[in-house]
């Protein structure tokens, strides 16, 4: 009888292990794999490309394989500075271990590769969840017109309702024509309440109200919206610091997360955006978008870099399940996989 009662007891903690470590959003599936392969396949077919011709006929990483290499690392859009980063460590291990064959460059680049992202703390958000501490959690999604900030507050709404969560979203882009109407139109099909205003209000008020009807009703996420218009970065900068200053009145820690949305698609233009945003507020995550159909997946490893902010969400695709939490693991992986 007692080791019945043991093995039952070993069986619960595992479980209840099991459920702590999967998180909010489940286990890294094989489903989720196959989107992030299919996702990053013109990426690495672009970077394995130009990698095979940089390394033919050579043998051993020498001068003239790292210089080849650079121009790989630069033209997939990791960024000038980060590929130099990269260039130097692998610079140091050949200098270190004499001799390193081109057949190794690719583990080796995978290793620094994953390296840096850990240092910027882009890890395997497998295990992420809300915090238990206080609800509900408020994230301030920011990012200009056209890189898909809306969808992607759409299909984090969808995520945490699968996921079992109160949802509520805020329409506080009240300058575009069109950006209320366009939540609320992701708010019925996910099935989730938005709260809004008319077009032209203050912004500030919509977020408060947002926060304290989601208070009031017990929900455990608030996403609020808001306007893009970096071109008038002056405005752009009170009107944030204004939305989180009037937040603060219904919730003190409120925002938890300010999540930075960019267009992987665009490249170097991402990266621009990126450091704009960053001088315009503090960003606390990134969420990279339309990384399928695109060669530049390489971005994600240099802004998460240049920013030291990590990325947590990337865009595979336009179906609701192709929105995942980022892996660092599985996103190395993907992008090395031969």
């Amino acid at each position: 009888m007692a080791d019945v009662y043991i093995f039952f007891r070993i069986f619960a903690e595992n479980y209840s292990y099991k459920k702590k470590i999967m998180g909010l959003f489940g286990f890294f599936s094989n489903k989720k794999k196959e989107t992030l392969d299919k996702g990053l396949e013109k990426t690495k077919e672009s970077v394995f490309g130009k990698l095979a011709r940089a390394v033919a006929g050579k043998s051993t990483v020498d001068d003239d394989v790292l210089d080849d290499l650079e121009e790989v690392l630069i033209t997939s859009d990791v960024g000038v500075e980060t590929t130099v980063k990269i260039i130097r460590r692998i610079e140091e291990r050949v200098a270190r271990d004499k001799y390193v064959s081109t057949s190794e460059l690719n583990q080796i680049l995978r290793d620094e590769i994953a390296n840096l992202l850990s240092e910027n703390h882009s890890d395997d958000n497998d295990d992420w969840d809300l915090p238990s501490d206080h609800k509900p959690y408020v994230i301030l999604v920011v990012g200009v017109n056209g890189v898909g900030k809306t969808t992607t507050i759409g299909k984090l709404a969808y995520q945490f309702k699968k996921a079992g969560k109160k949802v509520y979203l805020g329409a506080a882009d009240t300058f575009r024509a069109a950006a209320v109407e366009q939540i609320c139109i992701w708010g019925e099909r996910v099935g989730v309440p938005v709260v809004k205003q008319q077009m032209g209000s203050d912004p500030a008020s919509v977020a408060f109200d947002a926060l304290q009807s989601a208070k009031a009703n017990g929900a455990d996420v608030v996403l609020i919206d808001t306007a893009g218009r970096l071109h008038n970065k002056v405005n752009l900068m009170n009107e944030l610091k204004k939305i989180k200053e009037v937040m603060k009145k219904v919730l003190p820690d409120a925002p938890d997360e300010v999540m930075l949305v960019l267009d992987g698609s665009t490249g170097q233009n991402a990266f621009e955006q990126a450091k704009q945003f960053s001088a315009v507020t503090n960003i606390t995550s990134l969420a990279i978008t339309k990384l399928d159909g695109t060669a530049k997946g390489g971005v994600v490893i240099g802004i998460s870099d240049q920013l030291k902010v990590p990325v947590k969400y990337i865009g595979l695709g336009e179906g609701m399940e192709d929105f995942q939490l980022f892996n660092k693991r599985e996103f190395v992986d993907s992008l090395f996989k031969k």
